[in-house]
């Protein structure tokens, strides 16, 4: 069976202050995270912000440092494959991994896409000014549409479907808290969690970002992307940049259907699968969901040179 590979564009949330170091440590990486130059981008140096908790955290600076981190691994790779490998199948990105992924797709370049992702992230927290006090909340072992009633009572909102019986809530910090009582009392085995993100990110909330965020995007020399990337609010491949940008304005208050992607890249024949990091939290999730589909994260090697190994193992 000829391998079809899938790369996944993580959200955020799993930012650490070694986030960076595989790409440091290697003679490309750190090269391309020069040409980011991201401590001008975010007016700090970089050092400075994977240093600082509440920094790393903050949505202003989290967004673009995930979006250049996955770019940057994914340039080190591309480069080092052969032609005929270096041309994913598909490509799926969770929350503002979905902007990654068009950076992986070639609508636009590495350093447009970061300036999209600040773009985003100051529309969003603008929000703030009318709500103040939200958030993103984790809830499993209640199923879906169980928890979607338990949240619409209680004025919040399904972010992101992760699974049968896993989601992210989103709303006011006071409604989710609210929502986190009650579905606590629901059963011995339901577990909740704060995440650390202050915006309701995917819920009403952000209905304000919207058209910034579209005017952001239009200003740009977007471009059809090359590679089929899937809509995370349908599931659907998206070929073309009126939809491509229609979709990453939409995301900002509609539900992330992941579950229904990760169930799209085992239907489109998806064999290999790499999660580009931070974190291995997409990964986990595919292998849980679709165990056929070989997926690995870049979290899981020493450097990029044995990431690199395994896609070449894997699709050779």
């Amino acid at each position: 069976m000829t391998a079809r590979l899938a790369i996944l564009c993580p959200g955020q949330g799993g930012q650490h202050a070694a986030m960076f170091d595989l790409l440091r440590n290697d003679a490309r990486g750190s090269e391309i995270l020069q040409q980011f130059a991201l401590d001008q981008r975010l007016g700090h140096a970089l050092d400075a912000i994977l240093g600082d908790t509440q920094r790393l955290f903050a949505n202003l600076q989290a967004q673009p440092l995930v979006v250049a981190a996955g770019l940057a691994a994914w340039q080190v790779l591309r480069e080092a494959l052969p032609m005929s490998m270096a041309m994913p199948a598909l490509v799926a990105g969770y929350s503002i991994g979905e902007l990654t992924a068009y950076g992986i797709a070639a609508s636009l370049p590495a350093t447009a896409i970061i300036d999209l992702a600040i773009a985003r992230a100051r529309c969003m927290d603008a929000c703030l000014a009318s709500e103040p006090a939200q958030g993103l909340m984790s809830v499993s072992g209640m199923a879906v549409a169980e928890a979607a009633t338990v949240l619409a009572q209680q004025h919040a909102f399904v972010a992101i479907e992760t699974g049968f019986d896993t989601l992210i809530a989103g709303g006011r910090t006071t409604d989710l808290l609210a929502a986190q009582r009650q579905c606590e009392t629901a059963g011995a085995g339901v577990r909740t969690g704060l995440l650390p993100v202050g915006i309701a990110s995917h819920t009403p909330l952000m209905a304000a970002a919207t058209i910034p965020f579209m005017t952001a995007l239009a200003g740009t020399p977007f471009k059809d992307p090359a590679i089929p990337v899937l809509a995370g609010i349908s599931a659907q491949e998206v070929h073309d940049k009126a939809l491509a940008q229609a979709t990453l304005a939409q995301q900002l208050t509609t539900t992330i259907r992941w579950s229904a992607c990760m169930d799209a890249c085992a239907e489109r024949g998806i064999t290999v699968a790499l999660e580009l990091g931070p974190g291995s939290a997409l990964s986990r999730m595919l292998r849980e969901r679709q165990p056929q589909i070989e997926c690995r994260s870049l979290a899981d090697f020493r450097t990029l040179a044995g990431a690199l190994a395994w896609l070449q193992s894997r699709l050779g």
